[in-house]
């Protein structure tokens, strides 16, 4: 069966729906630098509260998931391509900000687009 943009899209889409669970060592914002032909990926530092939900480590506050939100960040990688920027944070930074695989393999597939972005000119937003 051949496979089109769109079919893999739906799929892809469709995939994005799935419940997640969160990683207690943080999350990452990940953006572009186009000025410096960067791939960026700004980690903060949560904890995992019993319903699940990640909270600010300093106030204990539920941190919206589509909401902006002011918090600092802990770290910022940068690389030049997907792969640098994963050797830079899974094989060079210890202890290592992710501690699920899910987390590493989401992450992995996000540098790849960005990296897909930063080449094409297109628009990179996170999934």
């Amino acid at each position: 069966m051949t496979q089109t943009a769109e079919s893999l899209s739906i799929i892809d889409n469709e995939l994005s729906k799935r419940h997640i669970d969160l990683d207690p060592a943080g999350y990452f914002i990940i953006y572009l630098d186009r000025e410096a032909g960067l791939i960026c990926a700004k980690h903060f530092t949560n904890v995992i509260d019993d319903r699940g939900l990640a909270v600010d480590p300093d106030t204990g506050k539920v941190i919206p998931a589509k909401a902006k939100v002011e918090r600092n960040h802990s770290t910022i990688f940068t690389g030049r391509t997907a792969k640098e920027l994963c050797v830079k944070l899974f094989e060079e930074t210890q202890p290592c900000p992710v501690t699920m695989l899910d987390h590493a393999a989401y992450l992995g597939r996000e540098f790849v687009r960005a990296e897909l972005a930063l080449i094409s000119g297109a628009d990179y937003i996170q999934d």
